[in-house]
């Protein structure tokens, strides 16, 4: 799917590759990333974008490409830092050690507000992150800008090819999406991207893949699984959606997702894990066994409760495709083990009977998908809820008195953004248990008990995020309504950390 006239963005391995596809959707254009490993067999591109990475171009192993096939593509083509530096060397220029690392802000002078740099500022920030810098330029090659340093942080080596020494992708680069746009602008290959296309192509797929074979999916309540079930229902395929009660949800929640589920039109079968999940948990506090308990008993249950199915639809989405991206043909690294990338899962997609329709898209995409499938919003614009459940907001042991503590604390929260009419304003909120206990005072008597901490942040699909500088009327109305309602809890304090260093959720 969408194998021509894309942008092609070949991965070095930088920390920020995944933005610059996100960054060439927001442009209106389909965008897709791609190991080093795959290339050339990239289909038909109408652009292509060199990542940055971590490897400096004079280590042994440094990562390579063949720069004829390059060439052979004829569309635009764009290096980023350590693809800019690759890009000069294959025209016959040299690279070295810079005198200095820069990481950080730096000022971008262009040479001329023209081309790449067509309604950019004279003077302008960008984000650099590098420790080599170009050298020697080869003949015919241009300096197209320079930093507060003269030294060259663009070029030009003919029509086709430009390099960038800085980040645009990222929102401290001021004018990084005018740059990336004006780069797109050069390609008159490109196709717009539109939701409503790209819903009646999965639509088609799904049909073609799945004929007549039953088609089982999980679902959670969350957006992702939702649209996920509405999509397979509207191709009109043989689908049974099974929603497991784990025993790590919210308060309610079992409830909440059988009704929306009636709303829209999706039979779902409710499997009640709880005790099984809580009994093998027992005991456990590191986070990654956590998961990798929760994950396989998961598979455990599902499996149990569907028997010999033809097919599995997961709501897998872009970003975790890229996170869980450990096989050998990727150099993005691991950030987590997610629930649904066990081995069950990865047996089946040996087997071809894994459909993962969302897989090219972002958390923001999935919901104009779902808007488009005739969805609520106010089930679209849920907050996110992470697969594991509770156990990822209770660091250490997991057991039904911290749980209940959560489930409180969580819905007192809730309940106080809905009702000052900041939730929809809100990428993703919640409670969570700090398994530390301290001294506090409770009428006439000292407390020994937990403190919960509150966690609001913005995002666009969970790669970074901000947190919300909430009203500091909503904080004292929730504080003062968990202090005096959750038994175990004398402390509320509010997590003011961005994405990154912090993760989301607390492990």
């Amino acid at each position: 799917m969408h194998d021509s006239n894309h942008v092609a963005v070949l991965d070095f391995g930088s920390q920020y590759t995944q933005l610059i596809v996100r960054r060439v959707r927001e442009l209106g254009y389909f965008a897709k990333l791609y190991a080093i490993e795959e290339f050339p067999d990239i289909g038909k591109p109408g652009a292509i974008i060199l990542s940055g990475g971590p490897k400096s171009t004079s280590e042994v192993d440094a990562p390579d490409l063949d720069f004829e096939a390059l060439k052979a593509f004829n569309v635009p083509v764009l290096g980023v830092c350590y693809g800019m530096q690759l890009l000069n060397i294959k025209f016959g220029g040299t690279v070295q050690a810079s005198d200095r690392r820069e990481y950080g802000p730096a000022n971008l002078f262009p040479a001329e507000c023209i081309g790449l740099y067509e309604g950019v500022s004279a003077s302008s920030q960008v984000w650099m992150s590098h420790s080599d810098t170009v050298k020697v330029l080869p003949d015919g090659a241009k300096v197209i800008a320079s930093n507060q340093h003269g030294t060259p942080v663009s070029l030009q080596w003919n029509e086709q090819f430009f390099g960038i020494q800085y980040h645009p992708e990222v929102t401290h680069s001021h004018e990084g999406l005018q740059i990336l746009k004006n780069f797109l602008d050069l390609s008159s290959n490109l196709l717009p991207f539109h939701i409503d296309d790209f819903k009646r192509e999965l639509i088609d797929g799904i049909r073609e893949t799945v004929g007549s074979r039953q088609v089982v999916c999980g679902v959670s309540g969350g957006v992702d699984s939702t649209v996920l079930a509405v999509l397979l229902k509207e191709a009109g395929v043989n689908v049974r959606a099974i929603f497991v009660d784990n025993g790590l949800l919210r308060k309610d929640e079992a409830q909440v997702v059988q009704e929306n589920f009636r709303r829209i039109g999706v039979d779902i079968d409710t499997v009640d894990a709880s005790e099984r999940f809580l009994t093998a948990l027992a005991g456990e506090g590191d986070p990654e066994k956590k998961r990798k308990i929760i994950g396989n008993m998961f598979i455990e249950v599902f499996w149990d409760a569907v028997g010999d199915a033809e097919m599995l639809a997961q709501g897998t989405l872009y970003p975790d495709v890229i996170e869980s991206a450990s096989n050998a043909k990727s150099k993005a690294s691991v950030i987590k083990t997610h629930h649904n990338r066990v081995a069950k899962i990865l047996e089946l997609q040996a087997e071809g009977k894994v459909l993962e329709p969302l897989a090219e898209l972002f958390k923001d995409e999935v919901r104009e998908l779902g808007t488009a499938l005739g969805i609520p919003e106010d089930i679209l614009q849920r907050h996110p809820f992470p697969g594991p459940g509770l156990s990822v907001r209770c660091p250490g042991v997991v057991d039904k008195e911290r749980l209940d503590i959560i489930r409180e604390c969580d819905a007192i929260f809730i309940g106080k953004l809905k009702e000052h009419g900041w939730y929809d304003k809100v990428w993703q909120a919640y409670a969570g248990l700090i398994p530390v206990k301290t001294v506090g005072v409770k009428g006439d008597e000292r407390s020994y008990e937990w403190a919960t901490n509150l966690r609001a942040v913005v995002s666009e699909d969970a790669m970074t995020a901000d947190w919300v500088e909430l009203p500091p009327v909503i904080l004292r109305e929730t504080s003062h309504k968990i202090l005096n309602e959750v038994k175990g809890i004398n402390r509320v304090l509010y997590d003011i950390s961005t994405k990154p260093p912090a993760s989301i959720e607390w492990e």
